[in-house]
């Protein structure tokens, strides 16, 4: 295991966000910017909560707590869209979606979808 994460369903979308943000620090750090709205505040204690507790835990077999350190703070603040990979198994699908219909999604009040959006539109843009 290299990583936290590899055993999650969302490992190589992790990876994947991860790498091109770091690819790009200082471009991805304006769009992580200027996503800081107070939608982004529900959108991050939503993922906090949904990776939180002894179920997740168990359905993952090791601590969210210890997955969530090592994406944030190993991805040097990168990590804003793969944290929303390790709360919800099920959002992998937003990366491929065009940032309109991410926009969309968040503005129906998708939370991983809040979280994901600079990295979408880092990745479609070419970045």
């Amino acid at each position: 295991m290299d990583n936290a994460w590899d055993d999650l369903p969302n490992a190589k979308h992790i990876d994947r966000v991860l790498a091109r943000g770091r690819a790009k620090p200082a471009e991805w750090a304006a769009m992580r910017l200027a996503a800081r709205t107070p939608e982004w505040g529900a959108a991050w204690e939503a993922s906090w909560d949904a990776a939180s507790g002894a179920s997740w835990d168990a359905a993952h077999g090791i601590s969210r707590g210890d997955i969530w350190d090592a994406v944030w703070h190993g991805s040097r603040g990168v990590g804003m869209g793969a944290v929303a990979l390790v709360s919800w198994d099920d959002c992998a699908y937003i990366l491929d979606l065009h940032p309109d219909a991410v926009r969309l999604l968040k503005a129906v009040g998708n939370p991983a979808a809040v979280l994901l959006l600079p990295a979408v539109i880092a990745m479609y843009e070419g970045d």
